[in-house]
């Protein structure tokens, strides 16, 4: 089954950017959705980004117009570009991929892989 990790957490202060990227080990052009998700302690896991097989890119509210997401050439690297990042950005990253059909990538329900998660503080 496919393997994903995650990297390009890390601190930065408010307004900086960061760029996470999620290496699957093995193509994922069978995967019917790729996204993010996060989590800070103690709430429910949160989506952020998904694009479809078809290159669609969809988008939270509270990160759209700041984060953009993006699929490699090789389909193998999955990544997330943030710009503007606030604080309340701060949680838990995870790249997640979903091979059931019929889904709007838009929950939890529509991916059944997920990565370990990268941590991305945004300090005031």
């Amino acid at each position: 089954q496919v393997q994903l990790r995650e990297s390009g957490g890390g601190s930065v202060q408010s307004g900086g950017s960061l760029r996470l990227s999620c290496v699957a080990s093995e193509y994922t052009g069978n995967a019917y959705c790729l996204g993010w998700f996060r989590q800070v302690p103690g709430q429910e896991r949160e989506w952020v980004a998904a694009i479809d097989r078809y290159g669609k890119s969809t988008y939270a509210n509270s990160v759209k117009g700041r984060f953009t997401i993006s699929l490699s050439n090789a389909k193998d690297t999955l990544a997330l570009q943030m710009k503007g990042l606030q604080p309340e950005d701060t949680a838990m990253y995870s790249c997640a991929a979903g091979t059931i059909a019929g889904r709007w990538c838009d929950r939890l329900e529509d991916f059944n892989y997920w990565g370990q998660g990268t941590q991305v503080t945004v300090s005031s």
